[in-house]
């Protein structure tokens, strides 16, 4: 039998076989596929809009740090303009006194002491007879001396820290042990 015959069955209910094969069945398995589909199409665009925003977030991120680096010590430095403020007015009077420029340089160096404390550098100056610290201290040299072993006998030069980080340590000399 030919479908084109208008004689045949097919032709009969006015179905076009070829039209009827391409037709999706409305069967549970083609419903569950298509839902399968949009799932997946949903889940496809918000995996790459998840993946977008974590790019930007990191690329936000190296972008302040990058500033963050750039620009850290700008607060460190403008706490120092009026240091460097006061020694500059100080070289400008040309006819100052010992004791105009000895007032001006205890004032420069509370200045440069406020600056350094608001910034958390902090002055590392053992007393004599306080406990040798290698994480704070630096003996250069070892001496007999009538106090505990081990004990700071004398500071050559201040140690300093920043944020409880040593900067640079304390050069001490350090007493002998018997």
């Amino acid at each position: 039998m030919n479908a084109n015959d208008p004689s045949s069955p097919e032709a009969a209910n006015g179905a076009d076989p070829a039209v009827a094969a391409n037709e999706p069945t409305s069967s549970p398995a083609a419903a569950a596929q298509a839902d399968l589909e949009a799932r997946h199409a949903e889940l496809s665009d918000a995996y790459l809009r998840a993946k977008a925003e974590a790019e930007n977030t990191r690329r936000r991120a190296e972008e302040e740090m990058a500033k963050a680096r750039k620009f850290a010590v700008e607060s460190f430095a403008e706490s120092l303009l009026p240091v460097r403020d006061s020694l500059e007015a100080a070289i400008a009077i040309p006819a100052a006194t010992p004791e105009q420029l000895l007032e001006g340089v205890h004032a420069t160096l509370r200045q440069l002491t406020t600056a350094l404390e608001r910034n958390k550098v902090v002055e590392v100056n053992p007393p004599a007879g306080a406990k040798f610290d290698p994480h704070q201290h630096q003996a250069i040299s070892v001496v007999p001396a009538a106090q505990e072993p081990n004990t700071v006998v004398a500071v050559l030069q201040k140690g300093y820290t920043i944020a409880d980080r040593v900067l640079r340590p304390a050069l001490v000399t350090v007493s002998a042990s018997s």
